[in-house]
């Protein structure tokens, strides 16, 4: 009761707050594997989608700094010199969903996707909402630079809201078959994959040719938060908990959809997946037209 209390008076004395650190390259293991380490976030220190898997989440709580009721907000003069000085494709949302609702009411992304239009700078989304496919937002998504990842972990309507809240999982499928339709870049991203809380007749009739998975990978907070049965996940590597690589195969043969790329944390099951499944060895996102990481 006490931690409660506390977090309300740390989320009234962030509110508003200008987010400082809207822009990093990851480095260390995930950066090395990652195509595309450039983040920039519109929206810093917590997400109002406050997923209970969350990995932003298991790294920023314990540090006293992730407010989801009040996250930061980046500014966008700032972010607009960011923009002139950056170098191939560019992750939207690194840390924070930057559709979260907060974007309803401040139009951070959406004034920035301006910019990144203007400038022609490719970028890549990925969200849990389907605000990116609204009227408005695909007025300023160019086809040419744009790369869009919506998020379904879970296809129930109602199971989901234990765990997460965002929209619901069926109107992110309408979003992602309205952007495909329309010919953007767009694939259902199943992230994390949890293979109890996905029905693949739903998944498999999503009008959509990609989709790129990532399995859930467990820490001591995650555990805390994420009250399902974790006992499969048996493999540890650099402080997380996995699923070994034949479980892993397991679930992934029954997905159906043409194209299937895997993002993977585990050193061995990476060069799995790089070496022998993924359609694009160097990308484990599989963007279409981009051959050049960003800022490695």
């Amino acid at each position: 009761m006490i931690r409660k209390e506390e977090r309300k008076i740390k989320n009234t004395q962030v509110k508003n707050k200008e987010f400082k650190s809207f822009y990093k390259v990851v480095g260390g293991n995930e950066g090395d594997k990652c195509y595309y380490p450039a983040r920039l976030d519109m929206y810093g220190c917590g997400c109002a989608h406050d997923c209970s898997y969350c990995y932003s989440k298991s790294l920023l709580d314990f540090r006293g700094l992730w407010y989801a009721e009040e996250p930061s907000v980046a500014n966008i003069e700032r972010i607009a010199r960011k923009i002139l000085k950056l170098d191939g494709v560019v992750r939207l949302g690194g840390m924070t969903d930057c559709f979260q609702p907060l974007e309803k009411t401040l139009e951070i992304t959406y004034q920035t996707l301006k910019l990144m239009r203007e400038h022609e700078k490719p970028y890549l989304i990925v969200t849990k909402s389907d605000l990116v496919a609204y009227d408005k937002y695909i007025e300023v998504l160019d086809k040419e630079l744009a790369h869009i990842q919506i998020t379904v972990t879970f296809t129930d309507d109602k199971v989901y809201k234990k765990y997460e809240k965002a929209v619901e999982p069926s109107k992110r499928i309408k979003a992602i078959e309205k952007l495909y339709k329309k010919g953007f870049d767009v694939a259902i991203r199943l992230s994390p994959y949890i293979p109890q809380f996905v029905d693949l007749k739903v998944i498999n009739s999503v009008k959509v040719k990609k989709a790129v998975v990532e399995f859930l990978r467990v820490n001591h907070w995650i555990k805390k938060w994420f009250d399902i049965d974790l006992s499969d996940y048996a493999l540890k590597e650099s402080g997380y908990s996995h699923l070994p690589l034949d479980k892993k195969l397991k679930y992934l043969k029954n997905i159906k959809l043409p194209k299937i790329t895997v993002c993977d944390d585990v050193d061995e099951h990476y060069m799995y997946f790089k070496n022998n499944y993924n359609p694009n060895p160097d990308d484990c996102c599989n963007l279409d037209g981009c051959i050049l990481g960003a800022m490695k």
